[in-house]
């Protein structure tokens, strides 16, 4: 099956995880960290001191029992990694049935999405899947993509998003805007945050953006360092 690439805004959307494993535990902290407006977790076992900081947050609900039908009422997005099959089926189906987004952990026949093998730097995500037919493969190229982008990546993503809205408040058309914004990432600045030079970094800004905003300099270069 050929999946349909999307990444998905979780703000202010309910969230259900059924076990909370080690693998259920990634999970959590995914959805947390990927601004979810609530979490609710079922787990048949008393959390452990490890899950203290996660249940302590005002967005997420524990609750030490089986899970219920009802569970998945408001749900938008849900995730199953119990240790049953006939609890992850049922999961599975009850989420078809009323149009929820469900992925059953390491089953993807179970699934109506799967999470693909991810790299992060800052704001950026590079996600890799293999349709579900080889996980290992997906974590080999997961490695090598880790190898290739490093967080200076993340950082000319943070610099390139302040710029952009600095671009925006000028007025200039699109076609000024895009110029500027296409120089900069294929400029040398890349490589001027990986070693981090300033001076170099600071030139390439120089040349690269509106005589207006060199006094904006400074401030995007800040904490690159």
């Amino acid at each position: 099956m050929r999946y349909y690439p999307i990444f998905v805004n979780l703000k202010k959307k309910a969230c259900l995880v059924v076990g909370a494993g080690d693998v259920g535990k990634r999970k959590i902290q995914s959805l947390i960290d990927s601004g979810a407006g609530h979490v609710t977790i079922i787990e048949t076992r008393p959390a452990g001191p490890e899950m203290d900081s996660i249940i302590s947050l005002d967005n997420v609900d524990f609750k030490c029992r089986e899970f219920v039908d009802q569970d998945l009422d408001g749900k938008f997005l849900v995730i199953a990694c119990t240790s049953s099959e006939e609890v992850n089926w049922r999961i599975s189906k009850l989420c078809s049935e009323r149009g929820i987004l469900c992925n059953i952990v390491d089953q993807p026949e179970k699934c109506s999405f799967i999470v693909p093998a991810t790299v992060k730097r800052g704001d950026l995500t590079v996600a890799i899947s293999t349709a579900g037919q080889s996980p290992a493969m997906a974590k080999r190229i997961r490695k090598e993509l880790q190898e290739s982008f490093g967080d200076e990546y993340g950082k000319l993503l943070t610099v390139m998003g302040q710029v952009r809205s600095l671009m925006l408040g000028l007025g200039l058309d699109t076609k000024a805007n895009t110029a500027v914004f296409r120089t900069l990432v294929n400029s040398e600045l890349l490589e001027a945050i990986k070693v981090q030079d300033l001076d170099a970094a600071t030139e390439i800004l120089k040349e690269s953006l509106p005589d207006q905003l060199y006094a904006n300099i400074p401030e995007l270069l800040d904490g690159l360092v």
